[in-house]
This record gives C-alpha cells, sequence and structure tokens, in this order.
C-alpha cells in the first residue's frame, strides 16, 4: 500500500506543497499518494482583493493537479483526529468521510477576526475572501445609487498594516470613477500606532505618508476602534465617523484546525515549528503558510503571513514530508531575503529590500514590479509536468 500525504488547504502553501512533495517522489521514482482537501480547485489570489474585479482573481489548479498526479477532493476539513492520524471531512453535498494519512500538511490559512469589536461583524465589509471582498466590491459600486450625504462618500478603513494601506490608498480614484470626480469624497484610516507605519522603517513610513497626503487620504493615529453601526464607526475617545462603508482588515488569525493540535502557538494562533517545518512534538505534522511560527534566519525573523513567505513555506513543508517518507535528508526552511512591494494607488508603489526595508523604487517603477509580482511571479506554474516540478522544488529561483 502506497504511503499518504495529506495537504489541508490549496493556497499558496497548500498548493506549492502538493506540487514539491510530488516532485521529490517522481525525483525518486518512489509514488506516494498525494492528497489535497480544500473547498475548490483554484487558487484565489487573495493580496490582490483590494483590486477591482475581485471574482477574475483566480487560477484553476485542476489541470496542474492531474498532470503531476495530486489527487483533489473538494471539501472542507472539520477535526484533526491526530492520534488515529485521520482527518475529519464534509464534501461539497454535506457528507463526512474520515481519511488517513502518514504525513498532514496544514496549509489551511488564517482569517480575519472581526468578533472582538461590537458590531463589526454585522456592519463591517472586508477583503479576507473572495467572497467578502465581492460583496465590498459590489457595496462600493452601488454607492452611486444613493443619495448624496457624507456618511456615503465617506469610507473608513479600520487598520493601517499593507492591506489596509493598498485599499485606503486605491480608494480615491475607485470612488471618483464610482460617484465622479467632482465628489466630495473621504477616506479614513484608524490606526493605534503614532504615525502611519509606525512598525517600520522611517524610509518606508515617509514614503507612505507622502503617497496619502498626494491622495487625500486621512490618519486618525493612537485611535482604536469601540463599535460599528449601520451609521458608521464609534472610536474609543468617542469620536464618532459617519459611514456606510466600514472596512475591517485587522485581527488576522491563523485557521482555527491549530487549536486542535496539542502544540505551542503564537498570539495570532499559528503553531511553532522546527527547521523542517514539523509541528513541535509531532513529526508526522507539517504546518505551512500562515498556520505556521516558522524562523527565516538565525537572526530572529519570522515568517509573515503573506503570499511571499507561504509560497516557500509550502515548498519546504511539502519536500520534508515527502522526503520523511522517503528516508530522504529533508532540507531547513530558509528565507534570509525579504522585501515588500505596497501598492499606493494613484501614486504608484514603493519596494523595499530587507528587513529593515530600505526602499529602492518609488511610484511609477514599483507600481511596474507590483504588477509584474501580482499578475505573473505569484500565480501557479503552467500545466506542464517538468516545468511544475522545476517550480516547487525549494531552491528554485524566487524572491
Amino acid at each position: 500500500m502506497r504511503e499518504k500525504i495529506l495537504i489541508v488547504g490549496a493556497g499558496f502553501a497548500g498548493m506549492w506543497a502538493a506540487l514539491s512533495a510530488a516532485r521529490l517522489a517522481d525525483k525518486h521514482q518512489q509514488p506516494i499518494e498525494i492528497t489535497v482537501i480544500a473547498p475548490q480547485p483554484e487558487l484565489r489570489v487573495r493580496p490582490r482583493f483590494y483590486e477591482n474585479h475581485v471574482q477574475t482573481l483566480v487560477a484553476p489548479l485542476q489541470p496542474l493537479f492531474d498532470v503531476t498526479g495530486i489527487t483533489f477532493l473538494s471539501g472542507t476539513v472539520t477535526q484533526l483526529l491526530v492520534q488515529s492520524k485521520e482527518v475529519s471531512w464534509t464534501d461539497t453535498e454535506g457528507k463526512t468521510h474520515l481519511l488517513g494519512y502518514d504525513r498532514l500538511v496544514l496549509a489551511s490559512g488564517s482569517q480575519v477576526n472581526r468578533e472582538r469589536v461590537a458590531g463589526a461583524a454585522q456592519h463591517a465589509f472586508d477583503l479576507d475572501q473572495l467572497e467578502s471582498a465581492a460583496v465590498l466590491e459590489q457595496h462600493l459600486k452601488d454607492l452611486a445609487h444613493k443619495p448624496e450625504c457624507e456618511a456615503r462618500n465617506t469610507v473608513v478603513v479600520c487598520g493601517g498594516g499593507f492591506t489596509g494601506i493598498e485599499m485606503a490608498l486605491e480608494l480615491p480614484g475607485r470612488l471618483r470613477d464610482i460617484l465622479g470626480a467632482d465628489a466630495k469624497t473621504r477616506v479614513v484610516v484608524v490606526e493605534r500606532g503614532t504615525q502611519p507605519g509606525a512598525r517600520w522603517s522611517q524610509e518606508l513610513r515617509d514614503v507612505i505618508a507622502e503617497a496619502s497626503a498626494d491622495l487625500g487620504v486621512e490618519w486618525l493615529m493612537n485611535a482604536e476602534v469601540e463599535s460599528v453601526d449601520a451609521s458608521g464607526v464609534t472610536l474609543k475617545n468617542g469620536q464618532t465617523l459617519a459611514s456606510q462603508t466600514v472596512i475591517w482588515t485587522v485581527g488576522v488569525q491563523a485557521n482555527r484546525l491549530t487549536a486542535q493540535i496539542d502544540a505551542p502557538r503564537d498570539r495570532q494562533g499559528r503553531l511553532h515549528v522546527n527547521e523542517h517545518l514539523q509541528v513541535v512534538g509531532h513529526d508526522d505534522i507539517y504546518a505551512t503558510g500562515d498556520v505556521a511560527y516558522a524562523a527565516t534566519d538565525d537572526k530572529g525573523n519570522h515568517a509573515l503571513m503573506t503570499c511571499q513567505h507561504a509560497i516557500l513555506l509550502g515548498k519546504f513543508a511539502g519536500n520534508n514530508a515527502a522526503a520523511s517518507l522517503l528516508n530522504v535528508e529533508p532540507f531547513p526552511y530558509r528565507q534570509e531575503m525579504y522585501v515588500t512591494c505596497l501598492d499606493l494607488g494613484a501614486w504608484g508603489a514603493v519596494y523595499t529590500e530587507g528587513w529593515d526595508q530600505q526602499v529602492k523604487l518609488t511610484r511609477a517603477e514599483a507600481k511596474k514590479l507590483k504588477l509584474s509580482i501580482t499578475s505573473e511571479l505569484i500565480y501557479p506554474p503552467k500545466a506542464e509536468r517538468a516545468a511544475a516540478f522545476e517550480m516547487a522544488d525549494p531552491y528554485a529561483p524566487f524572491v
């Protein structure tokens, strides 16, 4: 009987884990049954969900899985039965099944948690999943059919991280297209930090501040949301912002399946892993992507919840899961090169290198690079076996 690798999730980490495992099995000419369980056989390009036409931001995976010998099951894993090395999953018809594994790769991703603030779950929009981003996009278009008022023309973005910034700086142009060039629109970012991008380098902060000022995006600093309702946002200092569009971008947490494994987790619910991406205390379980708290180097840096890290984490996790079954040496995960490429709307973009975020490109030059990354680099390989396996090598060139 062939040994089995089960991968939960078909995002950036899950897709690349499957390809990398299949690559190593093919290289050693030893059959391993590789199965991916996810709701649909497609990669949803989440880093682009702040853009228009969000429904088009998907890439099919079934042809790629077919040519590489990977089995895909459409469904959702609901329970990890660690002791018996099985998972319980529900298919698209609502039927429950058990599936065993020899190695489990958990790549189930993350989601925004809106439950911590009163009214956010009911009244705020988010970019977290394709469906919720599509709801936001339609809502923005529908503003044109609503009576003009301050609340209609004001969008409040809760959180000034990368997602919040890209959404906020996209909005002035988007709102002009929807409401007309003469509409008096307002975009406000609510951020608890002391200045825009306070956690990043001064160079990067200066660029974000310049772009925000040029586009007319306001920042409310040292501010926290107390509640959200149909009329807008109330801050903890009592200030209110009238808005029919509140966008929530904070509180990202690892998928809840991580809580079913008896192992250390960080504040975001990510599982602590060793250098081979095995969950601490569970040699047969690998965590990757947004569910892994993984050291990228020996300098104290850890992978972030970004596709940049998820792609390489997936390649190493899949390779190492297969290596453990093939009795070959695993590869220690390392990703010392860190870059950021932040879309800043009509102003352009900014590209930095290193964990100290040295600005290398801005405006049109950075925008060109950003478009190349998001429209080409992060997409799946073509459904060609040899080419896909070449790209799935953990040591293949990547950012």
